[in-house]
């Protein structure tokens, strides 16, 4: 193992990502008759849109909760009725909101309408991107695999931790005086 790969995290590109699916996918096919047969047998899922052609779902992260609408369009952005560029002024908050659309091919296809609460700027915009992702699996079921293995389709659960009594912080204690 090289130096830069330390652990089980890896960086890589959305070409990478590809690959690793396509790799999987021929597994699973070399596999043969057990793996096809359990595909078989599980149903194959249907589109989950409403009667206006959009998909609903909702993300969290931290504190964050976003409800998240997408539907065919130009690629434009709403965030609590304001365009995304003046809601989320960090292109890196901006660049978390596109990349299920990047992985999945899918980049300025589709118009997004949310509303997301609580919480600050960076877990809003988690909650955004993982609201988007659930959603492009509702809207394109076949899209599960691709966002699934990115890792945008898992809830990050980290949260604060709670203030302990008899510490400053959850975990800081006073300073301590020798006299």
């Amino acid at each position: 193992m090289s130096g830069s790969q330390t652990g089980t995290t890896q960086t890589g590109t959305l070409a990478d990502l590809r690959e690793a699916l396509a790799a999987r996918q021929a597994a699973t096919a070399a596999q043969g008759g057990t793996a096809a047969a359990e595909a078989a047998d599980q149903p194959k899922r249907e589109p989950n849109r409403d009667a206006f052609g959009r998909s609903y779902a909702t993300g969290r992260r931290k504190e964050s909760v976003a409800r998240v609408w997408i539907k065919p369009g130009k690629g434009e952005i709403t965030v609590n009725g304001r365009p995304v560029v003046q809601y989320f002024a960090r292109p890196v908050l901006r660049m978390l909101l596109t990349q299920p659309f990047l992985v999945s091919d899918r980049y300025n296809q589709f118009d997004v309408i949310c509303t997301v609460n609580g919480g600050g700027l960076s877990g809003q915009a988690g909650a955004v991107r993982h609201g988007i992702s659930r959603a492009l699996t509702y809207y394109e079921p076949d899209l599960r695999g691709i966002l699934k293995v990115a890792g945008f389709l898992t809830r990050d659960s980290r949260a604060v931790e709670r203030k302990k009594y008899g510490k400053a912080k959850a975990r800081r204690s006073f300073q301590f005086s020798k006299r």
